[in-house]
């Protein structure tokens, strides 16, 4: 396929889609993909938005830096990390490890998205829009409301409450707010000059629309919900430049790289995770859908991040109902990028 044709029949793809989105008040996708020779743009790319949960991999990658320094031990039980009022309550049995909580088999209950007594937390944001939300007060939900879903090492059960105690024992490592350790040991290193962690530092007066079940939320303060688990507003470009210092040793070395993507458990049918990092087996979504793997990590508005040693790709679908949608994209994408490449 010739470069031409594959921007030609993409415009056409995500024209449609940006006009059905248009039609329930939703802005147009945004989309980055790069590829040898190859570059594809659609909607504002200039525009910020919430990353959500692809802000895993900076948070994991901080976490693998201090291991690579020899700080920290994958099998450090959290609670010889943080003070016993920090974990109280939020495991069954022995303490889980740090590899535990990158993976999600530490058993800890996902404030996020997972069961709790009364309203879900995500109902709690959309109704408590002027709610700051603290690492302490992620932490107190899930002790307070949740209970844990397994023993340490039980299951893979994906939390967003795990990523939180994450940001905590980074910062009880270094003495360094998970703020500023973002700013020094991600966004500078990786070129990330449009990325802030949204409503922590001075950021952009305004984000990108985006919607939690149905309600544009993107100037709640509520949207702090997330944290070190995936709080970060950034660009498409600069995504790309994350994605990229993962992979090529600016961030981590290659084989902390490897361990991270080697997937250990399956998250989703098509979607595998490591340490931090997902990996996309395509066959999963379809069996006849042969594409190589790619890697990275998406978020719950329906954003991407995902790469492989030739290209990148990078998406926001600004919506929590808007997943599929995303993912009929983005394997759209990947088979135009497959046929390029044999051409």
């Amino acid at each position: 396929m010739a470069p031409s044709k594959l921007i030609a029949t993409l415009d056409a793809y995500l024209a449609r889609a940006a006009d059905r989105r248009g039609r329930r008040g939703l802005p147009a996708p945004q989309v980055l993909v790069m590829a040898p020779d190859f570059e594809y743009t659609f909607g504002d790319q200039q525009m910020p938005f919430h990353a959500a949960s692809i802000g895993k991999l900076a948070t994991a990658a901080l976490v693998m830096q201090e291991v690579e320094l020899g700080r920290v031990a994958l099998d450090a039980s959290v609670t010889d990390l943080l003070p016993a009022s920090v974990t109280a309550g939020l495991f069954t049995g022995p303490g889980a490890t740090v590899e535990q909580l990158l993976a999600h088999t530490s058993g800890i209950a996902d404030y996020f998205e997972g069961k709790a007594d009364g309203p879900r937390f995500i109902d709690i944001v959309v109704r408590e829009t002027d709610t700051m939300w603290q690492p302490d007060d992620l932490l107190a939900f899930t002790r307070d409301r949740q209970r844990p879903v397994g023993a340490p090492g039980q299951r893979f059960a994906y939390s967003d409450t795990g990523y939180v105690l994450l940001g905590r024992i980074l910062e009880e490592l270094t003495g360094v707010s998970f703020t500023d350790l973002l700013r020094s040991r991600i966004f500078g290193p990786a070129g990330m000059t449009e990325s802030v962690l949204w409503l922590r530092e001075p950021g952009p007066a305004e984000i990108a629309p985006l919607w939690l079940n149905g309600v544009e939320a993107s100037q709640f303060r509520s949207v702090s919900c997330d944290w070190a688990g995936g709080g970060i507003v950034s660009t498409l470009s600069d995504l790309a430049r994350l994605g990229r210092a993962m992979a090529d040793g600016t961030l981590v070395t290659r084989s902390t790289y490897e361990l991270m993507t080697t997937a250990r458990h399956r998250f989703r049918p098509g979607i595998w995770y490591g340490l931090g990092a997902m990996e996309l087996r395509y066959g999963g979504f379809m069996p006849l859908l042969r594409l190589p793997r790619t890697y990275g990590h998406l978020g719950v508005l329906g954003t991407h991040l995902f790469g492989d040693e030739k290209s990148t790709i990078v998406m926001n679908f600004h919506d929590t109902r808007e997943m599929r949608a995303s993912f009929q994209t983005h394997v759209r994408i990947q088979q135009g990028l497959n046929r390029l490449s044999r051409d």
